[in-house]
């Protein structure tokens, strides 16, 4: 199937959020909030270079302000932007470590800035995380001095931590407290494990700005992207003020906004339920919302919904002009019962190409699609677009190489150069601090163990091997959980690929709560190319978004439900168990304490519970997708 793709020109760049505490505004996708904040540090920084001064910055890190530096990079090598004026302090650091390593706010600050604009060495402003312990107390009052002298904060930019932080002002931080050494909050430290390689790593403390210094900026921005910060953003926005969410602060701040992506907005009574704020436009999309919302809050199933169902849940307007009840219930009905698809690429024999972020995101998130699409007589190819070589422990390497080196002693097979890679190998991994990249060859046998193990997935789904692409796009590889921004090569490997192959179908991965964010790029890379085929030839394949191992589609969003039985999921679940170094214990599982296959299945028997409750037949599993309109997530 082709479809010409939506122009979204026409669309607003934000949208103001109503029924909330602090000015909020969503924007569609998180480039296109970027480029709003980073033109209103260039105003500020202008604004103050007319007037001959310095504009004072406040900045975080974290990767949530990552493309707003990238923007405001361009916008100095590209524009002009002068950043000679500048004074910057940035919110905090972690205490007990250098400055050069890894996981070093410092060191983070001056590759992702720093080293790419004219900010005077002498204005930049990072908290130390070496200060002995015995002088922590004069620092944090000497930077408070230094941010006086400098004039106070212009504009402070901020993130949001899962548990409501900001800087590492965590939970129950006190309204007046200023630049202090505070204790992490095991939330947080979670939340960075990843970045250590190993929550254990992880330091418990850090140096910060405290709230009062925060609020004292004469304006504030806070940022969110993703859907895995909507439930803070709710309480931020709309509860009461806490200390239990330090960021529901900025509720008394004369001049702060939030700023964050659809994702992050999900849970805003707005964004959720926003017949609740008001008059809106029943469109066909919303109508299916807020009866399926009604289904959910009455326990009912949507052909016995009655007009008292609708008055009790305040939907007076929906029933007023699109009712009665029945009408309405059986149009839900019919618009769910379509979605149910058995032949997700139809009957006649099609290309289809599974785009795979990481090396077990196909079978997690579609393995039983996949099988389905094998079954139906498709041909199937599946394209790996990053090593996942990060995301294998440091002893399966060593057991790897060790096993290399035994086996060619046992065959003969050239013994002496195995034994020295595993002997460099070894003595390697022996001297790595936590969070430092792997040599070369580690990262070839972590990479080579994901390769393998994906190929093992991919054959027990039915896949050929001959149909496996391997696309190592350059993004990835790193070494380390931070990676490079989306480039040129890596959307012209996956445009060769597309144009080699010329698939009908391609299923990408929408998953906007994947931790990593490689979700997202590797979404965007896909979505240019395809843009850039489209231009080309004014016509594209059939794309169909799937979700990760982190979150399912909400009912009302899915378009294509794939049924599954009780043997396409116990296939599903042995070809998961291919990926050996992912089971039991994966290096990084993310705050889900089961295990991938548990979470699928889980995600997929709910989904179709979901389908039940609400009335429709009752199937064992379900794989949900929605198509891609043309719009980047």
């Amino acid at each position: 199937m082709i479809q010409t793709m939506t122009n979204s020109a026409s669309l607003p760049t934000a949208a103001p959020v109503r029924g909330v505490r602090i000015p909020t505004f969503t924007f569609h996708t998180s480039e296109e909030l970027a480029r709003h904040v980073a033109q209103i540090v260039a105003a500020v920084i202008r604004e103050r270079n007319s007037y001959g001064q310095k504009a004072v910055l406040g900045l975080p890190t974290g990767s949530t302000p990552t493309g707003v530096y990238r923007e405001l990079i361009r916008m100095h090598q590209e524009e002009g932007l002068d950043f000679s004026n500048v004074i910057t302090f940035n919110l905090d650091e972690y205490y007990g470590i250098c400055p050069t390593q890894m996981q070093s706010y410092h060191r983070t600050m001056y590759e992702t800035l720093f080293n790419h604009v004219n900010v005077p060495a002498e204005n930049i402003h990072i908290p130390d995380g070496n200060v002995p312990h015995n002088e922590i107390d004069n620092y944090c009052r000497e930077y408070e001095r230094k941010i006086e002298e400098a004039g106070g904060i212009d504009l402070m930019l901020l993130g949001i931590g899962g548990n409501g932080h900001i800087g590492f002002n965590e939970p129950f931080s006190i309204r007046n407290s200023r630049t202090r050494l505070c204790t992490l909050d095991p939330v947080t430290r979670k939340s960075a494990a990843s970045d250590f390689f190993q929550e254990e790593n992880v330091p418990t403390s850090a140096i910060t700005m405290g709230i009062a210094t925060i609020m004292d900026a004469r304006r504030i921005l806070l940022l969110a992207l993703g859907e895995g910060k909507s439930t803070v953003i709710r309480e931020t926005v709309e509860a009461t003020p806490s200390d239990r969410i330090p960021a529901s602060f900025l509720q008394d701040h004369p001049d702060a906004q939030v700023l964050i992506d659809e994702a992050a907005a999900s849970k805003l009574t707005d964004i959720k339920t926003p017949w609740a704020q008001g008059s809106v436009d029943w469109t066909e999309s919303l109508i299916k919302k807020a009866v399926i919302w009604l289904c959910q809050q009455t326990g009912k199933a949507l052909l016995k919904l009655d007009d008292d169902d609708f008055r009790k849940f305040n939907l007076h307007q929906l029933l007023r002009h699109h009712g009665p009840a029945g009408s309405l219930a059986h149009r839900v009905f019919k618009w769910m019962q379509e979605t149910i698809e058995y032949h997700p690429a139809g009957k006649e024999r099609k290309k289809t190409i599974c785009f795979s972020p990481h090396p077990d995101d196909d079978v997690i998130s579609m393995g039983g699609t996949l099988i389905r699409l094998v079954e139906d007589g498709h041909e199937v190819h599946i394209a790996y677009m990053t090593s996942g070589n990060i995301a294998v422990f440091d002893h399966d390497a060593q057991r790897y190489a060790d096993f290399v080196s035994e086996y060619n002693r046992m065959f003969g097979i050239d013994g002496q150069r195995s034994l020295e890679v595993e002997q460099e190998v070894a003595g390697s991994l022996a001297s790595k601090k936590p969070g430092e990249p792997d040599i070369l060859s580690v990262m070839n046998i972590k990479g080579l163990i994901r390769r393998s193990e994906a190929k093992a997935g991919a054959l027990k789904v039915g896949c050929k091997e001959e149909h496996l692409h391997f696309l190592d796009l350059p993004f990835y590889q790193t070494g380390t959980v931070s990676k490079n921004p989306l480039g040129q090569e890596d959307v012209d490997i996956i445009y060769n690929l597309l144009m080699q192959e010329q698939p009908d179908q391609v299923y990408i991965a929408g998953d906007l709560s994947d931790p990593h964010g490689t979700h997202r790029v590797c979404a965007m890379a896909i979505f240019r190319a395809l843009k850039r085929i489209e231009e080309e030839t004014g016509s594209r394949p059939d794309a169909l978004l799937y979700r990760g191992a982190w979150q399912e589609y909400p009912l009302h969003e899915i378009e294509i439900a794939v049924p599954l039985s009780p043997g396409d999921i116990n296939l599903k679940r042995h070809a998961i168990f291919m990926h050996e170094s992912q089971k039991d214990r994966a290096l990084f599982p993310g705050s889900d304490p089961r295990e991938f296959w548990q979470r699928a299945e889980d995600r997929n028997k709910g989904t179709a519970d979901s389908y039940n409750q609400i009335g429709l037949p009752e199937y064992f599993a379900i794989e949900a997708f929605v198509r891609w309109n043309g719009i980047p997530l």
